[in-house]
């Protein structure tokens, strides 16, 4: 099991790889502004799980007492 996750994780080489074919396909102009919108994504995705936990405890509270 261990060794079948080993093949499966990407060398120096492909990242490489990667990278340039990111770079041909968008160009250098659009990585940044895709790398903005992709952390502005991860930003709100977790301040809705901060908001749907807090919800959670609070139901807890509420039923509790």
């Amino acid at each position: 099991m261990i060794a079948s996750s080993i093949f499966l994780a990407p060398g120096a080489w492909q990242i490489i790889l990667i990278v340039v074919v990111v770079l041909l396909l968008f160009g250098g102009k659009k990585i940044p502004e895709l790398m903005r919108g992709l952390g502005s994504g991860i930003k709100e995705f977790k301040d809705a799980s901060k908001e749907d936990e807090n919800a959670s405890t609070k139901d807890e509270k509420d039923t509790k007492e």
